[in-house]
């Protein structure tokens, strides 16, 4: 189990301090993770790599040069917000355009998009590659849907590796690709891991078991079996990853290179790893495969799992030039980097932007105050039901939806707390308090409430009257934006089956001319209800959706938060003089 930390919600933060006081060499620190601290003498286009924390050396251990100019870092286990990643981003880039890259998750997909969005917007050439190179989590025909594991390592390096030869974005985006087309992983797990603070794991595995199949996050695998001893072990990896049909027919003829990668994602030792790692190369080479450059050691952990992956990358002649240039960083090195030509990185100055706010009328000014008390009742709910919430996402999740929605729930209130003071308007505050929920908690979850609160925030403004109606309105739109961004529908088994009829009925009912507090009580009721029915669904979107038939007879955590948030806040609206 995680042993040492002070407050288990500062874990991230502190550690991030950390490794940059010991890492300074490489990198340095800017809001939402570290770019390097030195760069080339010409400029590189600019590789961005991130993730949830909990990984090393995902993600930030892989920055230096050959390899990442910057990485994003969410909170344990949660991908960073969009803010984060476009921050990192900007700090690293110097004129030829950002790649950004990670696994394929739905909330790093979503927060590393919207990034790429606004770098867009703003003139900056930016372009994404996803890692898909777990094998178990979708099949062949689905090989977009398949998750980034320890694969990343290979992606990440032939990316940096192109960057630092001077390779345009299009080249780079090009080798990034290929990569990750060219490589297949499997993992296994004998239990699981802990988060700081948790009593206990995310998953277990029965006594004398292996999950065969799982993710980086605590997921559960997607199959068990006995263990099997350590040559057992290498047979089932080599076996399956020979067998998947999307390995390149080429590259798996006799005579083909390929780079093995034995990865321990926490507490499997390298000793046990290198018994496994033996028979690896001998079924590689018996299948007449080349190995070479092979790796054995942690590359993407996940805390104290005991667990391991193979990841193997089918080389051509131009991928087997980029693994093998130089590169250097605080956890991964190859070849002989010159640091006579790499020059200090200037530290940006950060301009407090939050230090002030827009003018806002009296009557905004008080739905402020009402606001930060209704995200302050939100704040005792989600810590309130946290574990619980946590325990149903662990059935056929990671596990984290409660400490998630705790991080952001807290730091939601926090800021609006400090915006009341400042003065803020209705809609400042909601927006502000959107960010902070965003950044903080990261995730799918994480994303969706920064959208909720900033949709809502944009329609009640900071100088016009809150009224039943504009608040109606804005809830049907902020609706409508997570649907859009989340490209989740109803009956996928998401916080939308429970946002969608909350929505629709308090529209219904304002409508109908009932007052703001009778209007969201209905609502909410018509929440729970839907909340409560998404027992009976399969999941169709997130990391659940590899775990379909576990999760059915446990409702959606995300519409249960849901359903308890909006609960909240009808409560506190009933003995609060709102708008009605």
């Amino acid at each position: 189990m995680t042993r040492l930390w002070n407050d288990p919600a500062d874990f991230a933060d502190d550690m991030v301090e950390g490794f940059v006081r010991a890492n300074s060499r490489w990198v340095r620190k800017v809001y939402g993770g570290v770019t390097r601290s030195t760069q080339a003498a010409e400029p590189e286009v600019a590789l961005v790599i991130g993730g949830g924390s909990g990984h090393y050396p995902a993600f930030a251990g892989l920055v230096g040069p050959g390899l990442a100019h910057g990485a994003a870092m969410g909170n344990l286990f949660a991908s960073p917000s969009a803010h984060q990643v476009e921050s990192v981003a900007r700090a690293s880039h110097r004129g030829r355009g950002v790649l950004l890259s990670y696994g394929n998750y739905a909330g790093d997909v979503l927060h590393f998009t919207e990034a790429q969005d606004a770098l867009r917007a703003d003139g900056i050439d930016c372009r994404t590659v996803t890692v898909t190179d777990d094998i178990f989590s979708a099949p062949p025909e689905e090989a977009e849907k398949r998750r980034g594991i320890a694969g990343d390592l290979t992606v990440f390096k032939v990316a940096g590796a192109a960057a630092s030869l001077g390779y345009d974005l299009d080249g780079v985006e090009r080798v990034a690709r290929l990569a990750n087309d060219r490589t297949r992983s499997l993992g296994v797990a004998f239990s699981g891991c802990t988060m700081p603070g948790a009593a206990e794991p995310l998953f277990t595995v029965p006594e004398g078991r292996m999950a065969v199949g799982l993710g980086i996050h605590g997921e559960p695998g997607l199959d068990e079996t006995d263990i099997p001893t350590a040559d057992g072990l290498a047979e089932l990896f080599v076996g399956q990853l020979l067998a998947d049909a999307e390995v390149p027919t080429e590259a798996a003829k006799a005579g083909g290179r390929v780079v093995p990668i034995l990865n321990g994602l926490g507490s499997v030792k390298s000793e046990e790893l290198f018994i496994v790692y033996a028979r690896v190369a001998e079924l590689l080479e018996s299948a007449g495969l080349t190995i070479v450059d092979p790796q054995v050691g942690e590359f993407c952990t996940s805390f104290d799992m005991a667990g391991v992956s193979l990841t193997l990358l089918w080389l051509d002649d131009e991928l087997e030039r980029l693994w093998l240039a130089p590169a250097d960083t605080p956890a991964y090195r190859c070849g002989a980097v010159d640091h006579a030509a790499l020059s200090p990185t200037a530290d940006d100055a950060d301009a407090d932007e939050r230090a002030t706010v827009p003018s806002a009328s009296a009557a905004s000014k008080e739905a402020s105050r009402l606001i930060a008390e209704l995200l302050n009742a939100t704040r005792e709910v989600i810590d309130a039901h946290a574990d619980e919430l946590g325990r149903i996402d662990a059935i056929a999740g990671d596990g984290d939806h409660g400490i998630g929605m705790q991080r952001g729930a807290r730091s939601a209130a926090a800021e609006a707390a400090a915006l009341v003071d400042l003065g803020a308007g209705a809609g400042t505050l909601l927006s502000r308090a959107g960010d902070a929920w965003a950044d903080h908690a990261g995730g799918t979850s994480g994303a969706l409430w920064g959208v909720i609160l900033r949709t809502l925030g944009a329609h009640l403004g900071d100088t016009e009257p809150v009224s039943a109606e504009v608040v109606s309105a804005g809830v049907l739109a902020a609706s409508d934006a997570v649907r859009s961004y989340g490209k989740a529908r109803v009956g996928d088994k998401t916080l939308v089956d429970a946002l969608v009829p909350f929505a629709d009925t308090l529209a219904a009912r304002v409508k109908g001319g009932c007052g703001l507090s009778a209007a969201w009580e209905a609502a909410a009721q018509a929440a729970n209800t839907a909340a409560e029915r998404t027992s009976d669904l399969m999941p169709g979107l997130g990391r659940a959706r590899s775990h379909g038939e576990k999760a059915l007879g446990v409702p959606d955590p995300g519409a249960v938060s849901l359903a308890l948030i909006v609960t909240t806040v009808g409560s506190r609206l009933g003995t609060a003089d709102v708008a009605q």
